[in-house]
């Protein structure tokens, strides 16, 4: 499946090369590399990368790290007229979350077709009966998003 389209701008691809910085610091910290950014009128709200091992919290996916300082930094949990930028397709856990902070807009990397929920495995954006649906635009830098992932666990397998 594959949600680019014409919404995409050149913006779009800058903001997710800063995702992609997230993503590659918390690959060298042993996480899984992805990373997110929180952008509202044009600025930088937050941005993290996958912290769950060093954490030791299921939640310290990117998305919801970012999502939490972002909301700290606007001094409120809903984000109206965000955007959130994510190396991966998020997955149901964090839809539920970007759902809940009234996310405006998600543009993502790689698609995820183990645990995506924007329309790999399951459309959680989509669901019926939801109160908010934002936007969502995904394959931006997908490649470059992606082969970060299989370097990854290409490394871990042959370290094992």
């Amino acid at each position: 499946m594959c949600w680019r389209d014409e919404r995409v701008t050149s913006e779009d691809e800058a903001w997710m090369a800063r995702a992609l910085e997230e993503a590659r610091r918390a690959g060298a910290r042993g996480e899984v590399p992805v990373g997110a950014v929180v952008v509202r009128d044009g600025a930088l709200l937050a941005a993290a990368g996958n912290a769950p091992v060093e954490t030791r919290d299921p939640s310290g996916h990117a998305e919801i790290r970012a999502l939490r300082a972002a909301a700290a930094e606007a001094d409120n949990y809903r984000l109206p007229r965000s955007t959130l930028y994510v190396t991966l397709e998020p997955c149901l856990m964090c839809v539920g979350a970007l759902v809940h902070a009234r996310v405006a807009r998600v543009v993502f990397g790689a698609a995820d077709p183990k645990g995506g929920a924007a329309g790999s495995v399951v459309d959680g954006f989509g669901l019926p009966g939801l109160n908010h649906w934002p936007e969502v635009s995904g394959g931006v830098r997908g490649e470059e998003c992606g082969e970060l992932l299989r370097a990854f666990f290409r490394a871990r397998r042959a370290d094992s």
